[in-house]
């Protein structure tokens, strides 16, 4: 019976979505994360009986049709890349993007990666560098012996050195754009890839050329949004459900057509 496999489809659909939303839970509390979701399409269909066909030789038209949908097939798992909420740290070396663009990040393999988290800090040389230890782009040193850092909208960073009354730039943060976001890569750790599907990187400065600005001590919180989740996850749950019913509706009139013809 074709509805056992239709339901099928429907079940196999809502356990991917469920574990779609599932991994937004999980990742509530991650910087800069972005949440997914899951996005279906119906199967295709057995027409049985094609709307518009000739219907007698008088040359009346049928006007619907007997279409047999096959279910549903998961197309992606599109990632909305909508702002989160800035949230103060108090951490010199933490900052938050408003707005348009991510940090470049250098990988050990030499290549780039891109991210919206920006908990910083700096590493035995001095380097300002991700939690993993990959340096941020363009390489920033700070000074032995110097304090007050300060990292301004534009992301160029300045400190106080010693002996000195004035700010001392030692370097700029860069951000990078694409046309679509959605088409990045992720790869874990909270870096992003670029692919043919995203465009190609456009490196330039905070707060100007349409890129967002710089918050330093804010990190930005994941945009997940916990009530409408757990009401995604409930609808989820209730249409794997309906679709376990019609599986076990299917099989119980299988069961009375054999019993038929025993």
């Amino acid at each position: 019976m074709r509805a056992l496999y239709t339901a099928a489809t429907g079940m196999a659909a809502q356990e991917l979505n469920v574990q779609v939303i599932s991994n937004n839970i999980a990742n509530m509390r991650t910087t800069g994360y972005k949440k997914q979701r899951a996005a279906f399409q119906d199967l295709i269909y057995d027409h049985v009986r094609r709307v518009g066909a000739q219907a007698s030789d008088q040359g009346t038209i049928l006007p619907v049709g007997v279409d047999i949908g096959g279910g549903v097939k998961t197309v992606g798992t599109p990632r909305l890349m909508g702002q989160g909420t800035l949230s103060p740290t108090g951490n010199d070396l933490d900052v938050a993007i408003r707005g348009e663009g991510f940090f470049k990040i250098q990988v050990p393999d030499g290549t780039y990666a891109y991210t919206r988290d920006g908990s910083f800090m700096m590493d035995a040389q001095g380097r300002v560098v991700t939690a993993q230890g990959n340096p941020v782009q363009p390489t920033i040193t700070i000074p032995q012996n110097s304090s007050q850092i300060t990292i301004n909208a534009q992301g160029q960073l300045t400190v106080m050195l010693p002996g000195s009354t004035t700010p001392t730039l030692v370097g700029q943060i860069g951000l990078t754009r694409f046309i679509n976001k959605a088409g990045l890569n992720p790869i874990g750790d909270n870096l992003f890839t670029d692919t043919p599907a995203s465009g190609t990187p456009q490196d330039g400065i905070a707060n100007t050329d349409g890129f967002g600005d710089m918050q330093q001590a804010n990190l930005e919180q994941a945009n997940v949004e916990v009530v409408t989740e757990i009401s995604d996850l409930i609808a989820a749950q209730r249409a794997y459900e309906m679709n376990a019913k019609v599986v076990s509706a299917a099989d119980q009139m299988l069961q009375s057509t054999s019993n038929m013809f025993r």
